[in-house]
């Protein structure tokens, strides 16, 4: 199973390989292996855009040395999408309260709840 996430390149589906962060005191962009969580200063990206990734006149680009390994999902991951799967298929399981419809006979998302005294 590949990892969910995808390259952050604009119109690149392919899965992402590769974690792009910037030193901007040091000039530099590091291309690493896949973050094990997504941040948000980093880029995620794919093979293909990871090794082809070209940076400013005066900028320095590391790399990882070696083939982009594809992530296998973690067991927490998993354990926690096949909990999520089970718990929606409980039969036993109660249906969420359902709200009044309102004077247009709509439901609406605002309620009224009562003050306190």
């Amino acid at each position: 199973m590949r990892s969910v996430r995808k390259c952050s390149r604009t119109g690149c589906l392919e899965p992402a390989v590769a974690t792009l962060t910037y030193a901007y005191s040091d000039s530099t962009a590091v291309v690493g292996p896949l973050a094990t969580a997504s941040e948000p200063h980093s880029y995620d990206l794919c093979e293909a855009h990871a090794l082809r990734l070209t940076v400013p006149k005066g900028w320095e680009v590391v790399r990882h040395e070696g083939e982009f390994a594809h992530p296998d999902p973690s067991a927490d991951e998993l354990t926690a999408l096949a909990e999520a799967v089970r718990e929606a298929g409980r039969p036993d399981r109660q249906a969420p309260p359902t709200e009044p419809e309102g004077p247009s006979g709509r439901r609406g998302h605002l309620r009224v709840l009562p003050g306190r005294s």
